[in-house]
């Protein structure tokens, strides 16, 4: 985030309406000094909460984006949201159901797509699948699978045929713990929409009769055949301890110098050296010296003995 950008901008879409700080402050139930800190472009010292309450006051939305490694980022969160996909289609393969999976659809008012469009051809059973793997907005999610419930039944007939005589909804998320405790935080919102769970929807897929409204928690195949049960998948053990390095096996090249600042150069005078850096330096600035002065003392102590 361009923070002197976000703060020019607030300053802008503030004059633009005539008002002073302390105006601006009081629409978003922030302080003056808040206001202050964001058009001077202070906001990492300000909770995202009041950006976003400075910014709504103005009619304006904050939006933060996460990147990573040009784009890798969303075929990162892809392949989750695929994994999930891939059991939902593999149980009703074996329930004897026809599965398309991304059925894209645009209307006047709606665009999107179904994440898994599922038909039973000796019921004439349509079932529109949403599939999560993480729940976010209980509302979000609830409003936007009626949406695609609403426009299934034409979708189906339009793209493959299907001429339902029952439109039935799924939600199908990732079993993890965060979304159990998301999704009992918000259990009558789910109770009223998708009320049939657990072995009832299994039930249900393997006979089904009506149209229902369910909800299915899937465990992610790892990949190897295991099933990793509750949240199993995104559990990070703690990395194993490097082994511990001597005085003499660290270098100059074990350390960082592309700070354009300079500040890490050992030529700038605040550069503190790294640890055990000052007796690698002192053993190859003396050189052979220091490994002859080594070999007379030791010959001492051999005569000596």
């Amino acid at each position: 985030m361009d923070l002197v950008r976000l703060g020019l901008g607030i300053r802008a879409l503030r004059r633009r309406r005539g008002w002073r700080q302390k105006d601006l402050a009081s629409a978003a139930g922030v302080s003056q000094e808040l206001v202050s800190l964001i058009e001077r472009g202070h906001a990492d010292r300000i909770s995202l909460h009041v950006l976003a309450a400075a910014a709504g006051a103005l009619d304006a939305r904050l939006a933060v984006q996460l990147r990573w490694r040009a784009g890798d980022l969303d075929r990162l969160l892809d392949a989750d949201h695929a994994l999930v996909s891939g059991e939902i289609v593999q149980l009703l393969q074996e329930d004897g159901w026809e599965a398309r999976v991304e059925v894209t659809y645009a209307t006047t008012r709606n665009t999107g797509s179904i994440d898994v469009l599922a038909w039973h051809l000796a019921t004439r059973t349509l079932l529109v699948i949403e599939v999560k793997t993480e729940i976010t907005s209980a509302e979000a999610t609830l409003r936007k699978l009626d949406e695609k419930v609403r426009l299934a039944a034409e979708i189906a007939r339009a793209r493959f045929g299907w001429a339902a005589a029952n439109v039935a909804r799924l939600l199908a998320v990732e079993d993890t713990s965060t979304n159990r405790r998301r999704v009992r935080s918000a259990e009558a919102l789910f109770e009223a929409a998708v009320p049939l769970d657990g072995r009832g929807v299994r039930h249900w897929l393997a006979h089904p009769s009506g149209a229902v409204s369910a909800r299915l928690f899937l465990s992610v195949s790892n990949g190897g055949g295991a099933i990793q049960r509750g949240g199993g998948r995104h559990r990070l053990r703690r990395a194993t301890a490097l082994p511990k390095r001597t005085a003499m096996s660290v270098g100059r090249d074990d350390f960082e110098h592309d700070d354009v600042s300079g500040e890490t150069s050992p030529d700038h005078p605040d550069w503190i050296p790294p640890p055990g850096l000052l007796s690698d330096r002192k053993v190859g600035a003396e050189g052979g010296l220091g490994r002859a002065r080594g070999a007379r003392e030791s010959g001492r102590r051999a005569a000596g003995g």
